[in-house]
């Protein structure tokens, strides 16, 4: 991990990277078109050079509301599960080496990030929260009581 390359990204808010091996291409998203019954964390679909993208709100996914969407929105493009998917951020941010091994993250973010995240990586600037994309992808919703 030491010399992993990460894409370094804001996502609700805070400073998260993920695997830049994980990482197929950034995009910028214009529409995306609503799935009827699709899980709380699915935004809905997107096209990217004529192929179908499923839509992933890693806002509502780690439990912190819904990300209001607006042409040009960035999502990183992930493959899980042997499907693509658009994950929607804050914004991308900058492409380097870890500095670090993941070490737990002291104290915890909250039940949502705790998920997603493998640990806290130093960069050359800040440290980020490394993030597993699968865990955006199959979030976990617990039904509403």
């Amino acid at each position: 991990m030491m010399d992993e390359t990460l894409v370094l990204l804001t996502l609700a808010g805070r400073r998260a990277a993920l695997p830049a091996s994980a990482v197929g291409s950034v995009i910028e998203i214009e529409t995306i078109v609503p799935v009827p019954k699709a899980a709380p964390h699915i935004a809905g679909l997107t096209a990217m050079r004529s192929q179908a993208l499923t839509v992933v709100d890693c806002r509502a996914a780690l439990g912190l509301g819904s990300h209001q969407s607006k042409p040009g929105d960035r999502a990183v493009v992930v493959t899980v599960g042997g499907h693509q998917y658009a994950l929607l951020v804050d914004g991308v941010d900058d492409v380097e080496a870890a500095l670090s091994e993941p070490r737990a993250i002291a104290g915890g973010f909250g039940k949502g990030w705790d998920e997603a995240a493998i640990g806290m990586v130093e960069t050359s600037g800040e440290p980020a929260l490394l993030v597993d994309p699968g865990q955006l992808v199959n979030a976990k919703f617990e039904a509403a009581a």
